[in-house]
Parts: structure tokens; sequence; C-alpha cells
């Protein structure tokens, strides 16, 4: 196997979003890594930082997934549908032609802390049908390696006991998102195909890749390969792994709006002006 090697170490740099929610933008929308359009941790044990939330706000042609690792938060759609993300729990939106929802904190006090992702679709799905699923922590399968234990929330990983299938598959492309937490000097490989895009985020400790160690808060964009291998530094460490088939088409994109070109973004924009971006 061909292990992948460190090409480039984004830092995640703080922001803010909705209505003031405070994060670390660690993939910017205006620098997208085909598909992946945006990543953003948020974690903090201040309520003023999160209680705000994000208010009802539209997005189409592109998927979020929202990863919470501690907290509860509540989803709600313009068609009336909820669903309450928990500790260890995923939303899987697909927005497609179009959706209105919220997001809103079910805490006053304590940690909040989760991930949300956005992974661009192909330009033949961007106007289908909006639809989500929430997954719950007992869903998402958990494979115990060597000194690693790894949830896969999506994609499907081989291993020494065999192949196991995440929790979302059947995606256009084809994404891998794995949660790896690593015990102190454990080395753990991961097969990754050849043809994706493969980002690996630490969020706890400090983990080393090629010889490189990179800490909490760094992500590294790895060149090609078959393989992600890493290893553990004295303190352990955890990382988001993302990997994903690029689409290779053209990017147009105004804030919620993800299309290809600048006539659909503009048709976009106008879609929900007359209230028609969901219709």
């Amino acid at each position: 196997m061909k292990t992948r090697e460190v090409r480039h170490i984004l830092n995640g740099q703080p922001a803010s979003d909705g209505a003031g929610v405070k994060l670390l933008r660690i993939l910017n929308p205006q620098q997208p890594l085909d598909p992946f359009l945006m990543l953003d941790e948020f974690n903090s044990e201040r309520a003023d930082d999160y209680i705000a939330g994000f208010p009802a706000h539209p997005h189409r042609g592109f998927e979020t997934v929202t990863y919470m690792l501690e907290g509860r938060m509540l989803h709600e759609d313009h068609l009336g549908n909820q669903g309450l993300l928990e500790s260890g729990g995923v939303q899987w939106m697909t927005a497609g032609r179009g959706i209105i929802h919220s997001e809103m904190p079910q805490q006053e006090a304590g940690r909040m802390h989760g991930f949300q992702l956005w992974i661009n679709l192909p330009a033949a799905e961007k106007m289908k049908p909006a639809s989500y699923r929430d997954i719950t922590p007992g869903e998402i399968p958990v494979v115990d390696l060597p000194g690693a234990r790894v949830k896969l929330i999506a994609g499907e990983l081989a291993h020494a006991g065999g192949t196991t299938q995440g929790a979302v598959h059947g995606i256009a492309t084809e994404p891998m998102v794995l949660d790896a937490a690593l015990t102190a000097g454990a080395e753990l490989s991961l097969p990754i195909p050849t043809t994706h895009t493969a980002l690996a985020y630490v969020f706890e400790g400090e983990l080393v890749f090629g010889g490189r160690g990179i800490r909490r808060g760094q992500m590294v964009v790895l060149g090609d390969g078959d393989s992600i291998d890493m290893s553990a530094a004295d303190q352990g460490g955890r990382v988001l792994v993302l990997a994903a088939k690029p689409l290779g088409e053209p990017i147009r994109q105004y804030g919620p709006f993800v299309m290809n070109t600048v006539e659909e973004l503009e048709q976009a924009l106008q879609d929900y002006r007359d209230g028609r971006l969901t219709g």
C-alpha cells in the first residue's frame, strides 16, 4: 500500500456563524477541497458562545453533516420536520433544490462540541428534493483495532476482521467520515480509495503523519495513495478523517447556495427572494 503524504497543513481560524455562534473554521468555503466545501468545529462550555444557535436559514445544492460530540441541538425545517441531535449523534441533510431550517441548542449550560461539514452535490443532483436523516449513536458502527477505536459514520472500512459498512452509504461522492481515537503510542493505517480527496483533522491530543506532528486544531491535506497512516504521541489523540470522490465540476457559491454556474446561483437567490426556493 502507498501511504498518503502530507501535502498541506491547515490551521483552524476563529469565526462566528448563525446568530453569533463562536467556532473554529477549519476548511473555508472560499478554498474548497473538492468535494468538501467547509468544515467547522464548535466547542465551548460558555453558553454565550452557542446559545443563540442557527435560526431559520436556507440551503441549496449540497449536503450538510452535523456530528455532535457533546450537547443537544434541535433541527426543524420548513416542512415541519424535527430532529433532536444528541451527544454522539449525526444529522445528514441533503439540501438538494432547497430547504429552510434552523439548528437551535436545547441546553442553557454545559459543553456544546461538534462539527458541521459541507459536501458538494453533483450537478445532476443539485435540484433533487431535500431530505435528511437523523442517526443515533447506536446506529454508528464502531471498529476496535489495536490501540484505536474507529466510529464509522459514512463509507466502509476494510480491516483484519473483515469490512464494516458505515451508517451512511449510497452517496454520489462515496464519502468516508470516520472518528478515530488512538491511545498513546498506537499506530493506525486506514485504507482509502485512490480516487478520493483525503483530509484528517486532529481535535484531541497530537498525532503524527509522515513524521510530522499535527496538534489539536490542525488539519492535514493528504496526497495520492491508498492508505492514511498515523501514530499517536504520548497523550494519544483523536481525529476526524474525511475522504470522498471529487466531482471535477465548477463551483459557484454565495453563502448557503452552491451551484455550478453564475446563472444557477442568481436563480437560487431569486427563488429564495420569491419564496420558491423549496417549491
